[in-house]
């Protein structure tokens, strides 16, 4: 049998090999890409060498040592009891516990460590090497050759130049319209995103939250002022050696377009295009090896291990653990919060972290019954309001030893709880459960459980006692019947003397000579009553410490008895017997408080009478209707969309001509449109575009009808759906209403 130091370092190799085929995979998926798209075997061996090399610096399996992997054998078995460390120590100075303590561990892992696998990615690595596999087979049927790309050269075409189009179409004869020579966005992204500046001539832009975006457009003859236009807003370009520019922080997304005049006051526009906003993701944090809820016992070792994972697009600069310590209970209850770091290994400016921490209980004064609650907070480098996540809260408690006290009463333990008693009919449904659950527990387990029951059936006996004016826990008084037996017996001689007959009482003999005291007077029996009997409430007596009614007292007694039964054949271990009478105190309970409910009269509408004279008469001229009007004013929240629909339809369906007021409704539409376009702007794109050359030009009329029914269906699509309102239509059933109706429709087709 192997000793302990082997067993660890057997698991240890199995993890640095795992380790080492994930490194494999993953060089040996971009090997195979490379392969196909140089087609050279140079290459791709400097790619399979290079992610090797780079794959096992990140995973680094010569950094596993024997501790690590004790320290992940306790976190996933929880058997081993964070005792695997035990067998990397000497055993000269281990103790006679610690000694059995590794013996045990040792037998446990010998057997248990073969199943347990190593922390690893291999599925994930032999996806990326099935994904490279198919991009590779996909580059070899599409015929790609790196060197068509290469001699291509790296220029673009200035095909997707802007093209400005005059305002007033008529004159587009005698008016030369401006050539875009040139045209660069570039952006500048923020510091704390390590991305490197560059320039595109892609007009549609993409960048993230607070970028500088600087437009530089040159055009082949001078204009007399050039704007940029954004949603509501209108930027003046700036001129400066041929070139108009403009500079603007990134917010938001949405849409711009150019707008320039010539010396002769006509206006031109470019194309609409998009602008999004990319925003600065929030950091994720998990925890790994750790339960939601972690209970120590007095006698554990007070250590809480964890790991975590830590990710962000652009860099964490903050990690660490907010810990609140609670002590005592109820009103004296105290918290204590403090900022704990991880133990190594944390990077400012990193996108990625993976990080351990240890916390020891014993260092944050906890004592039994104390209670942690921690939680991991992450904060990234974005600038200048950061974003802030945290975790999910753990827990661990320290169980409390003082929770519970053991008493003994009638020579049977039972525990005493807080404050605390189950209701009749949780007792039927826990006795129940008991019977039923009989043949699958040990006999000791059913009598405990049986006992259990009895102690609360008992404790509920004695809470509906309180009512009855029982302030002691001495069981059920004693009835009538009791009290006359007892007085019977007392009645018998049951106290007078044994001796009686064979002695001579010198004292008593003479009794009947004596004189009583007060004169020889006698006493009545109603003498010795006390005066104040009828005025008073005895305190004493059960049967008049109560608050309740004679028929109420005599319910709740008869309920107290059937507890009283019950709780015996608990006590006995025979909860069948039982069951009869709880289910008679559960009756008796739900008729008492059925008894000190109130039922009231219900009052319903009290009509006036009818006059027999006026009934069935038809007679309405007293009959005042209220009749009531109110006006509601609807906002709608796109009305001009709503307005172009309409009009739309007109030019459609009518004279197809655009008038200024045309414009200006095409023109309020189009920033509407744009306000829903920003979720989906490639879909709108289109259509924003031929709002904003219906709103500022003539439109040649050929290309009119087609712009509107294209502006049509866009904007349909784009407003919100209105919920239905369902109404009742009135229909008129008539024979002549029908042939009215059938010679209208006959007339309108003519």
């Amino acid at each position: 049998m192997m000793n302990g130091e082997q067993i660890i370092s057997k698991f240890r190799n199995r993890w640095k090999l795992l380790l080492l085929a994930e490194a494999g995979l993953y060089a040996a998926g971009l090997c195979v890409l490379t392969y196909f798209l140089t087609t050279g075997w140079f290459y791709s061996l400097i790619a399979f060498v290079a992610t090797l090399a780079i794959t096992l610096l990140l995973l680094r399996p010569w950094a596993i040592s024997l501790s690590r992997a004790a320290g992940y054998i306790d976190q996933k078995l929880g058997q081993a009891e964070f005792s695997t460390g035990l067998l990397l120590q000497q055993e000269d100075g281990l103790s006679d516990l610690a000694l059995l303590q590794r013996h045990r561990v040792l037998n446990y892992l010998s057997k248990e460590l073969k199943h347990l696998f190593p922390p690893h990615h291999l599925t994930r690595a032999a996806v990326a090497l099935l994904v490279c596999v198919l991009a590779s087979v996909l580059v070899q049927q599409s015929g790609f050759d790196m060197d068509d790309l290469t001699k291509s050269g790296t220029h673009e075409t200035l095909s997707g130049d802007l093209t400005f189009q005059p305002e007033d179409t008529t004159q587009t004869k005698t008016i030369h319209t401006p050539v875009l020579e040139s045209k660069n966005v570039y952006l500048k992204y923020p510091a704390y995103t390590g991305l490197k500046s560059r320039n595109s001539q892609e007009m549609n832009i993409s960048a993230v939250e607070g970028s500088m975006v600087t437009w530089s457009i040159g055009l082949n003859q001078p204009v007399s002022r050039v704007v940029m236009e954004s949603g509501n807003s209108e930027y003046d370009m700036q001129q400066r050696e041929g070139l108009y520019s403009k500079s603007i922080t990134l917010q938001a997304s949405g849409f711009y377009n150019f707008r320039y005049f010539d010396d002769k006051g006509k206006a031109y526009v470019s194309p609409v295009y998009k602008i999004e906003a990319l925003a600065d993701e929030k950091p994720e944090v998990t925890l790994e090896g750790i339960d939601q809820f972690t209970v120590f016992e007095h006698n554990n070792d007070m250590r809480l291990r964890f790991s975590s994972n830590i990710t962000d697009d652009f860099g964490i600069s903050q990690a660490h653990i907010i810990a609140t310590v609670s002590k005592g209970t109820g009103e004296s209850v105290k918290f204590r919060e403090e900022k704990l770091n991880f133990d190594a290994g944390f990077k400012a400016g990193h996108r990625s972290l993976y990080l351990q921490k240890t916390v020891d209980l014993d260092q944050l004064q906890m004592t039994p019954g104390d209670e942690l609650y921690f939680y991991v907070e992450a904060i990234d480098n974005k600038q200048p309001q950061p974003n802030i996540v945290r975790s999910e809260t753990y827990f661990a408690v320290i169980r409390d030893t003082a929770a519970y006290q053991l008493a003994l009463e009638g020579s049977l333990g039972v525990d005493l709880m807080p404050e605390y008693f189950r209701s009749q009919r949780q007792l039927i449904i826990d006795t129940e459960k008991l019977i039923k659950d009989k043949p699958k527990i040990s006999k000791k387990e059913f009598n405990s459980a049986s006992n259990e029951l009895g102690f609360d059936q008992k404790a509920l006996r004695l809470k509906y006692g309180q009512f009855m004016g029982e302030e002691n826990e001495s069981g059920i008084a004693i009835g009538d019947s009791e009290a006359e037996a007892a007085a019977e017996q007392h009645e018998h001689g049951e106290d007078a003397d044994p001796l009686a007959e064979y002695t001579h009482d010198h004292d008593g003999d003479n009794e009947h000579n004596l004189v009583t005291e007060g004169g020889g007077h006698e006493h009545d029996e109603d003498d010795d009553e006390d005066p104040l009997h009828g005025y008073i409430h005895a305190h004493d007596d059960p049967e008049e410490a109560t608050l309740y009614t004679t028929s109420v007292r005599g319910k709740l007694r008869q309920a107290m008895n059937e507890m009283w039964d019950a709780e015996l054949y608990l006590r006995l271990f025979q909860p069948e017997k039982s069951l009869p009478y709880q289910y008679k105190a559960l009756k008796l309970i739900q008729e008492i408080k059925n008894h000190a409910r109130i039922y009231v009269h219900r009052i319903g509408f009290d009509p006036p009478p009818v006059k027999e004279d006026k009934r069935l008469t038809g007679d309405l001229s007293e009959v005042d209707p209220k009749v009531e009007k109110e006006r509601f004013e609807v906002n709608e929240p796109y009305p001009a969309l709503i307005r172009s629909l309409e009009r739309i339809g007109e030019l459609l369906h009518g004279p197809l001509t655009i008038t200024p007021a045309d414009q200006a409704l095409f023109d309020r539409a189009g920033k509407e449109l744009a306000t829903i376009a920003i979720e989906q702007p490639g879909r709108y794109l289109q259509a924003l575009e031929y709002l904003k050359k219906l709103s500022s030009q003539e439109v040649e009329r050929n290309l009119q009808r087609n712009m509107l029914l294209e502006v049509q269906g866009v904007v349909r699509s784009a407003l919100p759906q209105k919920p239905p309102n369902p109404s009742l239509k009135a229909q008129s059933s008539g024979e002549l209403d029908k042939i009215f109706l059938e010679e209208l429709e006959r007339l309108q087709h003519d």
